[in-house]
């Protein structure tokens, strides 16, 4: 298979795909596009979903790093990567723990982020961005933020080198996400936060080690050329007993921010992801992934 990621190097979602690229051994195609709207190389690909990372396989458009997880597990195996509890953790570190961690970053560091990229946020997330709220919230999120890694130092200390046990998984690389944003963004904060946490500092070292695989740069327009010569692929059964019918006019919209919506025609759904299918000019045929979990589909 040929992946190409759309993200920026910055992203921590992208950077989950990115380490289980790097798990997996796989080799990949890098695309950068920008952190903030407009992205013209990118929404004709995903019908105008907009958050990063993006994976592209053909003429599949697998947005989501749920969706991206799933998928690359189920072409090179399941292992630990599959574990259900694995996803509960995943979903406490998409929401949960990650705005924990924007609170304290951007707490600290809000004064020098640029205008462009602030009202770029505040159109995707709804709703202001407070830098002074967060300031004033930057204290007792602080203190969010260290027990929620407590949670990650009490598993560990159990004896095990990772969450998912003697190998890492799912588990591992979606709590590892926020420990490697606070670590970039701000390493002066992390390093109280994390003090103490020694089965935690030791963990991180051996995530770190696994790496991204093998990448190399590919531009925008080589990528939309692969999604133009391309057909999709169908790779995904279609659950009888779900709701969705085959065919109908849908729209998909994440349930937390970003919630722009994304219209097709159904191509499949089940208690893992909805497939949908657009006709993109200049590009044609297009299958659209979106998790099951996180996004709400509605008849459009």
């Amino acid at each position: 298979m040929d992946i190409i990621l759309h993200h920026y190097d910055t992203s921590p979602f992208s950077e989950k795909a990115r380490l289980l690229f790097g798990l997996r051994g796989l080799a990949w195609r890098s695309v950068i596009q920008p952190t903030i709207m407009p992205k013209p190389d990118l929404t004709p690909l995903t019908g105008g979903y907009r958050r990063a990372p993006v994976m592209q396989i053909g003429a599949d458009i697998y947005c989501d790093s749920q969706v991206i997880m799933a998928e690359i597990g189920r072409r090179t195996g399941t292992g630990a990567a599959a574990d259900g509890l694995g996803w509960a953790v995943n979903l406490w570190s998409d929401r949960l723990f990650f705005q924990s961690s924007v609170a304290v970053i951007f707490g600290e560091l809000g004064d020098s982020v640029p205008r462009a990229f602030i009202e770029d946020r505040e159109k995707l997330m709804g709703r202001s961005f407070d830098v002074a709220a967060m300031k004033a919230a930057a204290g007792p999120m602080r203190a969010q933020w260290r027990s929620q890694a407590g949670w990650i130092e009490t598993a560990l200390s159990a004896g095990a080198p990772y969450l998912a046990g003697d190998e890492p998984g799912l588990a591992d690389i979606a709590a590892y996400m926020n420990v490697w944003f606070l670590t970039n963004f701000a390493p002066h904060l992390a390093a109280p936060l994390l003090d103490g946490f020694d089965h935690l500092a030791a963990w991180r070292e051996r995530m770190k080690a696994i790496g991204h695989g093998s990448r190399s740069e590919m531009s925008t327009a080589d990528a939309l050329a692969v999604a133009r010569e391309a057909e999709p692929a169908e790779s995904v059964a279609h659950d009888p007993a779900d709701s969705l019918a085959v065919g109908a006019r849908v729209s998909v919209s994440a349930d937390d921010y970003g919630r722009d919506p994304i219209v097709g025609r159904l191509v499949a759904a089940n208690r893992e992801r909805v497939v949908i299918a657009r006709e993109e000019p200049d590009l044609g045929r297009l299958h659209n992934h979106f998790p099951r979990v996180g996004y709400i589909v509605m008849p459009a």
